[in-house]
């Protein structure tokens, strides 16, 4: 083996390695959410335990509501067994690229890696723990009764465009492939999916992978499963109720209504995973574009992967994600700037509007409310390339 090749080796053996290590740490941080769960509590019952017994006496109700999430965070826990079984066999090591038709047992996100048995007392980032309540609260917003108005903010509008486009009266729709890039739990690309479009769903977060891969493949029928996603939240609650109360999931199975077009997850990097000229006919991303550290290279791959005439649909607002994370590069383009951005790129609007109001994973019986004023486009990729100028921050680009 030469120098060039014995270097290439080694780095893909250490991207496989960090990807084990990574994958483990996240398996761990779902084990481990019981006894990470039960700190707090435990931290605020000894506290409890020291105050006056008059306190104490007028804290009975409080007191007895600490008992019931307990009971809730061994409830939610028997959900996370569930997710994990067979977590192991999710990766396969196939050195082909990172595709789950469906049943998720040929999910790859990287050649040569397959995760070992994880072992219980992992060390656990608090990050992590944090990542898994909110990958729990996630349920509520795609797969239960009680975030149908937030799809209906979010993922209607990008399917309605989607269909304006590509109507299913006028197009074979099964061949109309459209990507779902930052899938999540994967509603909006199931969605896409049984209205009979070709979609893939790609997603980077092995919380969100694993927690799909059940709610894809393991739920038999609707609202099957119960958990408390709200346990978590300790302020703001109006009354002892809604700290417990539960949701039911899936309020769709995908199972007993599969999909009418073929509906793909892929694991890994976006900016990784897809770069083919000319490959989608769409892209739809809804609460995506901000994760990026360099949102301009997410622009250019979306135009590169995209056909002539095809068509980019986003929804979301401008969070970015890395903007205040430690030693993480990050820009921050304000939408005026983004939309030259895109301009200069390639891309023509066809439907631009602001202040779009949405929700993200809001518990609807909180003191506190937040919503966004997000932004909505439809974008498309000329027939023909087109040169011209574009002016961007007062420099010209050719275009």
């Amino acid at each position: 083996m030469d120098h060039e090749n014995l270097d290439d080796f080694h780095e893909t053996t250490t991207i496989a390695e960090e990807e084990r290590k990574n994958f483990e740490s996240v398996v761990a941080a779902f084990r481990n959410y019981r006894v990470n769960s039960l700190q707090k509590l435990n931290a605020t019952e000894v506290y409890l335990n020291r105050l006056p017994a008059h306190h104490q006496q007028m804290l009975k109700r409080y007191t007895e509501n600490l008992r019931r999430i307990r009971e809730c965070i061994d409830q939610n826990y028997k959900i996370i067994q569930k997710l994990l079984v067979d977590v192991n066999n999710i990766f396969s090591n196939e050195p082909v690229q990172a595709v789950c038709a469906g049943d998720h047992n040929n999910c790859n996100p990287e050649p040569g890696f397959r995760p070992n048995e994880i072992e219980t007392s992992h060390q656990v980032d608090p990050f992590k723990s944090l990542k898994v309540e909110i990958t729990l609260k996630l349920f509520v917003r795609d797969w239960s009764s009680e975030g149908a108005e937030e799809r209906e903010q979010c993922y209607t509008p990008i399917i309605n465009a989607i269909m304006k486009a590509f109507n299913p009266e006028d197009v074979d729709v099964s061949r109309v492939r459209v990507l779902v890039p930052g899938a999540g739990l994967g509603r909006l690309a199931y969605e896409l999916a049984y209205r009979g479009y070709f979609c893939e769903g790609n997603e980077f977060s092995y919380f969100m992978l694993i927690a799909s891969n059940f709610l894809l493949n393991k739920c038999m029928w609707a609202d099957q499963f119960v958990l408390h996603p709200w346990i978590h939240q300790y302020v703001n609650n109006m009354k002892r109720k809604d700290q417990t109360r539960p949701i039911h999931f899936p309020d769709v199975s995908p199972i007993q209504a599969p999909p009418s077009g073929e509906f793909n997850m892929v694991a890994g990097d976006f900016l990784q995973v897809y770069n083919d000229w000319n490959a989608w006919d769409c892209v739809a991303t809804c609460f995506f574009i901000d994760c990026a550290n360099n949102v301009v290279e997410f622009v250019e791959r979306i135009y590169r992967i995209l056909k002539p005439e095809g068509i980019w649909v986003n929804l979301g607002p401008l969070l970015y994600h890395y903007s205040d994370i430690l030693n993480e590069g990050s820009i921050e383009p304000t939408y005026e700037d983004l939309q030259s951005i895109i301009e200069a790129v390639g891309f023509k609007f066809l439907r631009n509007e602001s202040g779009v109001r949405t929700k993200y994973n809001q518990n609807t019986q909180s003191m506190q409310q937040s919503e966004y004023l997000s932004v909505f486009f439809v974008c498309q990729k000329p027939h023909e390339t087109v040169t011209n100028d574009v002016e961007v921050d007062g420099v010209e680009r050719d275009g």
